[in-house]
């Protein structure tokens, strides 16, 4: 009998930092069932595909070279099933699907796609995007994604958010039956309700005695969302190291700090872009339902929440001055008690060694 290989291909903001964090917390007792998530250099998958995907990405791509390699000899050396895992496989071409396809051929492949409602996944691409230094505003963000093609797309955003693509992509050759699309439940379910979805799939028992992650990707709010963006813009052509971008504004004032406050106002898209939403996804689930996939939760998972007429949206580009002044503070503060002197802080350590000292 041939072993299972499953090949969770994304797509980002879907969950799979927490699912990503609790399989390598677990990775005894998840080979104790029979399934490896593969090691590698780095704990993760992320330099792999991103050897496999051939993208710059901030000047690692030559970082990851060879990787994709090391990470199939070691799934070779597995003795039972394989777990590959990274959001970014989301945006692989044809001729790198072929590749990845080939580099298990004689295993039986799964393809695994966790899917999240387009109403929340677009602002947390825009998101993303900013903590990567981005400095596109909402508006303009939004007006690429409805004005560009979704089958065979150019852009980012829909290589890796577009789910017939995807799974037209990724599923080529495979039967419906090994190919998976893990709905993420809706705001409020707990994320081990994600978790015992997957786990089913890839064959874990949803009720092992698990490590829990608490590993997630930080979430902002208009306001600041926009701390950051306008401190993206401040910071052009001052050539910031990325290492030190990472530290101070990612992990300090994005992570620590603006992602950790309380009473955020969400970012939500306008009431003119729903018709938009509500399209695509119809779109989708007549596309999923036809392709006789296995849906793995509901495809109701998939409609977005609409919001009352009670509802107050604030504009993600235009956030209250007076609440982006008060967290801009707080993370200038922030960064300074990281920087103290005595402070054994990373932060410290590294901003020494960048200035010679």
């Amino acid at each position: 009998m041939a072993r299972r290989v499953f090949l969770h291909i994304g797509t980002p903001k879907s969950g799979t930092t927490y699912l990503q964090d609790r399989l390598a917390l677990n990775r005894d007792l998840i080979a104790r069932q029979g399934l490896t998530y593969v090691q590698t250099r780095t704990g993760d998958h992320f330099e792999a595909a991103l050897d496999l995907i051939e993208e710059r990405w901030a000047g690692q791509r030559e970082v990851a070279r060879g990787q994709w390699a090391a990470l199939v000899a070691e799934a070779r050396k597995a003795p039972g099933d394989v777990l590959v895992s990274h959001e970014i496989l989301a945006a692989a071409k044809p001729a790198q699907v072929r590749k990845a396809m080939a580099a298990f051929a004689g295993d039986e492949v799964h393809v695994v796609l966790t899917a999240r409602d387009l109403a929340r996944q677009i602002p947390a691409e825009w998101q993303e995007g900013i903590k990567h230094r981005g400095r596109r505003s909402f508006h303009g963000f939004m007006r690429e994604i409805t004005s560009s093609r979704r089958n065979r797309p150019r852009i980012w955003f829909w290589r890796v958010q577009s789910l017939p693509d995807i799974l037209t992509r990724w599923g080529n050759g495979l039967p419906p039956e090994r190919i998976h699309v893990v709905t993420v439940p809706p705001p409020g379910s707990t994320p081990d309700a994600l978790w015992r979805r997957f786990a089913g799939v890839v064959g874990l028992d949803p009720d092992g005695a698990y490590e829990e992650s608490t590993r997630f990707n930080a979430s902002l709010g208009v306001v600041e969302a926009n701390v950051v963006r306008r401190l993206n813009k401040l910071l052009v052509g001052r050539e910031v190291p990325r290492e030190l971008y990472i530290d101070l504004v990612r992990d300090v004032v994005v992570r620590d700090t603006l992602g950790e406050r309380a009473d955020k106002i969400p970012v939500v898209i306008p009431q003119v872009r729903w018709a938009f939403v509500d399209r695509v996804t119809a779109e989708w689930r007549e596309w999923i339902e036809g392709a006789g996939v296995d849906v793995v939760g509901s495809l109701d998972d998939l409609e977005p929440e609409h919001f009352g007429p009670d509802h107050t949206w604030v504009h993600p580009d235009q956030p209250p001055a007076d609440l982006v002044a008060e967290a801009a503070l707080e993370s200038l503060a922030a960064v300074i008690a990281q920087s103290a002197p005595g402070d054994p802080s990373r932060v410290r350590r590294l901003a020494r060694r960048l200035l010679g000292g």
